[in-house]
């Protein structure tokens, strides 16, 4: 849906675009068709979304606050935005509705390298704070895809992952604290600073990943590690199907190998990144299985060893290693390209299903016999350590029944999933994508329990309501 169609002058005559004009300043209001248009919704191709009234660019936690508060009073609904980077619709926006941006709120408050912590504000990039905290001999791990250009606030609503999330976690595993907006306006301090703490309920892990419906996220406290102690070396097979590569995946956790990654890629991938970037990549191979270990020393290169050994019982065609930082760069440079370079192809329809990891194997055939059955492309990329697939549905642009057949694809895939005792997301967020699949996992009694918590903390429905679970 586009907002192209004067919009925007109808919105200026809203009495609460008024009022936000005079609480705010006016380059912090957009209301402008071409804005109204381009902060209306994520990068879920397909998913949902409505014009907002208005565009708030907010500076501090007061802007937000302000703009809650006029919501609720005036019976109109906030939706929280990052960079917009986000796949499932989470911030798209709906009728009524006021999209508050963070964007401005890039500062990192402190960095406590005693105590291995960094308070960041909502708007700051991933890897701006993770350049920041490197210069302090600190590390943050998680590491999403869009890790460039996504901002923290949008990492901790969606709790996401990442490449290193297989060994060292999601983003909930180092959130010690939030500052938060709630439902009525009020900003409150969540969490703690230290390395224990257990007083009253863990708030701060109920929001992360709550997708702005329970409150909105101005400042994040984080935990960090050390930036030293790790010895890179990357183990890549090339594999004749999609089955093998997955069989060499629940080898490697059969054998109870933890690498710092364990990404896969197949030939549509693969193509469709060395077309775009000419990296050099192999060809004529069905499947890439990407490997990372940290381990020092001696024990760092057995781990590698034994990864390799896996990889070729498993049927690789062929098995390389590289300790060069560059070269394991370029490889996983690959990995990280996939979902823009298939982008260049069509409209993608994306999954983020996670299943155990020994069910990988057959959740890859029965991804692979979907696309057969609905005569769809399906590129396959994975975090598949820990059995997070994204399989990338491409319908060409303009073909409704190829879009159709895709989502009848899509909807087969959760469905295979949750047979296999998997989860409908695993990173990028229920939204509104995945609304329907996440009723059938949670059920009646579970979905009740989540519209209890959301009633009681937004009894009005002000944040980002019909996101995050099916009501």
């Amino acid at each position: 849906m586009s907002v192209r169609d004067g919009v925007g002058p109808t919105a200026d005559h809203d009495p609460a675009v008024g009022e936000l004009r005079r609480m705010l300043r006016a380059d912090q209001v957009l209301t402008d068709a071409v804005s109204l248009d381009a902060y209306a919704h994520d990068d879920a191709e397909w998913a949902a979304f409505e014009p907002p009234l208005a565009v708030v660019l907010a500076e501090r936690e007061q802007d937000v606050s302000a703009v809650v508060r006029l919501a609720a009073a005036s019976g109109l609904r906030v939706v929280p935005r990052g960079a917009g980077t986000g796949l499932s619709g989470g911030a798209n926006a709906m009728a009524r509705s006021i999209v508050v941006s963070l964007e401005r709120m890039p500062r990192i408050v402190e960095v406590n390298a005693a105590e291995r912590y960094v308070v960041a504000e909502a708007g700051v990039i991933n890897d701006t704070l993770r350049e920041v905290v490197a210069g302090h001999g600190l590390w943050y791990p998680p590491d999403p895809a869009s890790y460039r250009i996504s901002t923290i606030g949008g990492n901790v609503a969606t709790n996401a992952g990442g490449i290193c999330c297989v060994k060292y976690g999601v983003t909930r595993d180092y959130v010690l604290g939030l500052r938060v907006v709630l439902a009525d306006g009020d900003a409150v301090a969540l969490g703690r600073r230290t390395a224990k703490g257990v007083t009253g309920y863990d708030l701060t892990a109920l929001m992360v990943g709550s997708e702005g419906t329970l409150g909105i996220v101005t400042e994040v406290t984080l935990q960090l590690l050390p930036l030293g102690g790790r010895e890179e070396r990357a183990v890549v097979g090339s594999f004749a199907s999609l089955r093998a590569a997955g069989v060499a995946v629940a080898g490697i956790a059969a054998a109870g190998i933890v690498p710092s990654a364990l990404e896969l890629i197949d030939r549509t991938c693969v193509d469709a990144v060395d077309a775009w970037q000419g990296l050099g990549l192999p060809h004529g191979v069905d499947t890439m299985l990407l490997a990372k270990v940290d381990e020092v020393g001696a024990v760092g290169a057995e781990l590698a060893a034994s990864v390799a050994r896996i990889m070729a019982d498993a049927g690789a065609v062929s098995v390389e290693s590289a300790v060069d930082a560059d070269e394991v760069d370029r490889l996983f440079l690959a990995r990280r390209l996939a979902y823009p370079a298939l982008e260049r192809l069509g409209p993608v329809l994306t999954e983020d299903i996670c299943v155990p990891r020994g069910a990988v194997p057959e959740m890859l055939t029965r991804i692979q016999a979907t696309a057969r059955e609905h005569d769809v492309v399906i590129a396959n990329i994975a975090h598949a350590g820990d059995g997070n697939l994204h399989p990338l549905i491409i319908a060409p642009e303009g073909d409704e029944a190829a879009k159709g057949r895709a989502k009848l694809a899509f909807d087969r895939i959760v469905d295979e999933c949750r047979e296999l005792g998997g989860t409908v997301t695993g990173e990028h967020g229920v939204g509104l994508l995945k609304l329907p699949g996440a009723r059938e996992e949670l059920g009646p009694r579970v979905i009740d329990l989540h519209v209890a918590v959301k009633r009681a903390l937004d009894p009005l429905g002000t944040l980002n309501p019909g996101k995050a679970f099916p009501a």
